[in-house]
C-alpha cells in the first residue's frame, strides 16, 4: 500500500501556479465580460431606435392625411 500523505513538489508546484494563474486573469475576463454586456445592450437599444423610427415613418401619412382633413373642415 502507498503512503498517500506525502505528495510531489512538482505536482503542488504546478497546482499553485495553475490557481495563481486564474486569480490573475480573473479581473480581465470580469471586465471583458462587462464590455461585452455593454456593447450588447447598446445595439439592443440602436435596434429599438431604428425599429420605432420605421413604425413612425410607417404612420407619418396617416397622421398627415388627417390633420390636413382637419384643417380642411373635414
Amino acid at each position: 500500500m502507498t503512503d498517500s500523505s506525502s505528495v510531489n513538489g512538482k505536482i503542488t508546484d504546478a497546482v499553485a501556479q495553475t490557481a495563481v494563474g486564474v486569480l490573475a486573469e480573473a479581473p480581465a475576463v470580469a471586465v471583458g465580460s462587462l464590455y461585452q454586456a455593454a456593447a450588447h445592450s447598446n445595439g439592443l437599444a440602436m435596434e429599438n431606435a431604428v425599429s420605432n423610427q420605421q413604425n413612425l415613418n410607417a404612420l407619418n401619412p396617416a397622421i398627415v392625411s388627417q390633420a390636413i382633413a382637419k384643417i380642411n373642415g373635414g
